[in-house]
């Protein structure tokens, strides 16, 4: 989630603390109010939605658990981190039991703070029950990466709606910022099960000891530190969808324990005797070729197998230059509303120099480069000027094209087509000419590989 739709709160009497503590999470980007008395913070979150509070407490003066109930009962899905000096651990531990998500002692370690707010974030976001604050961050939350004319993405577009009424079982593949995600939840968001979670994991983050807990949830007690009960993943989506990320990087244990719950449907938390059935639609990603990883014995072949039912492979940019002016339009209309800046337009020689570049981040990097030039040009239309050198001599030395390992002939020639036609000559008599072959026979090829919409720029 963006830090900086991410409002919160620091209440704290104590000025120097108060102000510590907003240094530390306005560097983040987050947005941060701060309130020195209780009853100022109430009027506050009367008028304002707050996704978090700080609260700093002494249990010698105020009811912390209170404050936190009765501001909960005009924003229900709120969460707390309570920071406090001395003498107040029980009074901490009763919080977090009543509900708070986390207790910090004084002094607070910046590093500790942010690492406490992102998982109470999280928290957040997978267990709101308030659809109007769901359906707000979504709107919010990322501009349209699948503008554009290209064949392979409306192919994806047209799976999607294929696939989003049912329950059937995906695998996302493609390369590092090519949307993955988005993806994902674009299914999500027009299936049956929109109303319900959508839970999104980092497989390539959980270690061994922890992958049972994050995705099965814990009892109280089941190991030093389970001070209450606290639901798994699988818990979290019941009703709506699971998103593995980063799938080929789940670790031989996480795949075994993956498998076991595919099979049945039926997972024991931590601790617990007591075996439950998750109600979830899986949806999987990957930025590796599964299908390789398990020729070679690194992914599980049964796993695979369970996984590999409908398979959605996302073009990088490089495959789609012709969508660039569309996708920086969407991202330029986005990014202007969010940050508040006038509607900017972009140069025709800047869309020009982005349709030369490799885009090794794909589209979002793409997406970063643009909020970045929204946000530092003042003036209303974006230049060649104001591009960052990099970027220019990134241009400038990129005079061909990159033939991989893996390709296919047709992969090759669809490429050298493409960029003859952008960069070359966009007649196509010309290109004809340029490539050795007849025209009638580039037409067939550019309908071939679904060329034939490529935006016609100046050669640079």
């Amino acid at each position: 989630m963006d830090p900086g739709n991410i409002r919160i709160l620091v209440l704290d009497r104590d000025g120097a603390s108060a102000t510590a503590l907003r240094n530390t999470l306005s560097a983040v980007g987050y947005q941060v109010t701060v309130a020195s008395r209780e009853s100022e913070a109430l009027n506050i979150a009367e008028r304002e939605l707050f996704n978090l509070i700080v609260k700093s407490f002494d249990a010698r003066h105020i009811d912390a658990v209170a404050l936190m109930n009765r501001i909960r009962s005009i924003t229900p899905d709120t969460q707390f981190i309570f920071v406090s000096e001395r003498g107040t651990i029980r009074t901490a531990v009763d919080a977090i039991q009543k509900g708070a998500y986390d207790y910090l002692s004084k002094p607070v370690d910046p590093i500790q703070l942010i690492e406490s707010v992102k998982k109470a974030l999280e928290y957040q976001a997978l267990t709101t029950e308030d659809e109007r604050l769901k359906l707000r961050l979504r709107r919010r939350s990322e501009p349209n990466i699948f503008v554009g004319t290209n064949a392979a993405v409306e192919r994806v577009d047209q799976l999607v709606q294929q696939i989003a009424s049912t329950d059937v079982t995906v695998l996302i593949e493609g390369e590092s910022g090519t949307g993955k995600e988005i993806t994902a939840r674009a299914i999500h968001y027009k299936s049956r099960r929109s109303a319900r979670p959508f839970v999104a994991v980092n497989c390539a983050a959980l270690p061994d000891n922890l992958i049972e807990a994050e995705l099965f949830g814990h009892v109280r007690g089941a190991f030093t530190g389970a001070i209450h009960d606290r639901p798994g993943r699988f818990q979290l989506a019941h009703g709506g969808t699971l998103f593995l990320d980063e799938i080929g990087d789940l670790s031989s244990k996480g795949q075994a324990d993956l498998l076991r719950v595919l099979e049945d449907g039926m997972f024991r938390p931590v601790g617990s005797h007591k075996m439950e059935r998750g109600d979830v639609r899986i949806i999987t990603a990957s930025n590796k070729d599964l299908e390789r990883e398990t020729a070679k014995g690194r992914f599980r072949e049964d796993l695979f197998y369970r996984l590999n039912i409908v398979v959605i492979n996302l073009p990088p940019l490089r495959e789609r230059i012709e969508d660039i002016p569309a996708l920086v339009e969407s991202f330029v209309r986005h990014f202007c509303a969010k940050h508040r800046r006038r509607q900017k337009k972009i140069h025709k020689d800047v869309l020009a120099i982005f349709q030369t570049l490799p885009w090794p981040g794909n589209v979002r990097q793409l997406r970063n480069l643009i909020e970045r030039l929204v946000v530092t040009v003042p003036r209303n239309k974006i230049e060649l000027a104001d591009l960052p050198p990099a970027v220019v001599q990134n241009a400038k030395a990129k005079q061909g094209f990159v033939i991989r390992p893996g390709m296919t002939l047709a992969q090759v020639e669809a490429e050298l087509i493409r960029e003859t036609l952008l960069r070359v000559t966009s007649n196509r008599a010309a290109a004809a000419q340029k490539l050795g072959i007849s025209r009638r026979t580039l037409q067939y090829k550019i309908r071939r590989y679904g060329l034939d919409r490529l935006s016609r720029t100046r050669r640079l």
